[in-house]
């Protein structure tokens, strides 16, 4: 087995509107991919909107986080998969894109 980070990035929730009902529905969802999933899982959770980035030579420290447009980082997971592929198509069953989100697999080194 390998081990890969995918890393979900999604529109700013903050931004988005979503029923009382939607949002149910799409916790429940992740909920059951993750007890699907869960020991091919070695550790993740969702990020906050609380940050600094630090950038450049002079080490910069810029109160906000990363964003793309309205576009955040929401959240990562260590995943085990026999290969890069039995991972993505792991992910592509993953709740983040019923709210727009997308996801990014990538291998760790050894």
């Amino acid at each position: 087995m390998q081990n890969f980070l995918i890393l979900f990035r999604e529109p700013d929730g903050r931004l988005d509107e979503h029923s009382a009902e939607e949002i149910v529905v799409h916790q429940s969802n992740w909920k059951t991919w993750l007890a699907k999933w869960g020991e091919r899982l070695n550790g993740g959770n969702s990020l906050t909107l609380n940050g600094k980035m630090i950038k450049g030579r002079n080490s910069e420290v810029i109160n906000d986080i990363h964003k793309v447009g309205t576009e955040i980082v929401g959240g990562f997971l260590l995943l085990k998969a026999e290969n890069l592929d039995e991972a993505v198509s792991i992910v592509q069953s993953c709740p983040i894109f019923e709210f727009d989100g997308y996801a990014e697999v990538r291998e760790l080194r050894s």
